[in-house]
């Protein structure tokens, strides 16, 4: 079973950036693509961003579109997602995942927390 690895969060300041990390154990000719969720207290997880290994296409949430940017780094089999602008409301535990197809997820990270102060 493939195993990612999130890098840490952190404490930041509203307006901040930040970058989070993940990589995967699989091999990068295994992997379909790879995505990024959140959870907020008391709340669902929600999708954040995407990206597809062979043409690095994209997806955003509407919340974070413009702000947050995915990419990868092929040799390394990781996957970045650089968070700019960051909003209090950002806040939340960021979890990275595997797709398999487009829009499904099989694998998941530990998680790791962000929070923006106001």
């Amino acid at each position: 079973q493939v195993q990612l690895a999130e890098s840490a969060g952190g404490l930041v300041q509203a307006g901040d950036s930040l970058r989070l990390s993940c990589a995967a154990s699989e091999r990068t000719s295994s992997i379909y693509g790879m995505g990024w969720f959140r959870q907020a207290p008391g709340k669902e997880r929600e999708f954040v961003a995407s990206i597809r290994w062979s043409d690095g296409m994209t997806y955003y949430a509407d919340s974070v579109k413009g702000r947050f940017i995915i990419f990868r780094a092929n040799a390394k089999n990781t996957v970045h997602l650089q968070m700019n602008s960051l909003k209090p409301e950002d806040t939340a535990t960021y979890y990275c995942a595997r797709m398999t197809n487009w829009q499904k997820y099989d694998s998941w990270g530990q998680g790791t927390q962000v929070t923006v102060s106001s």
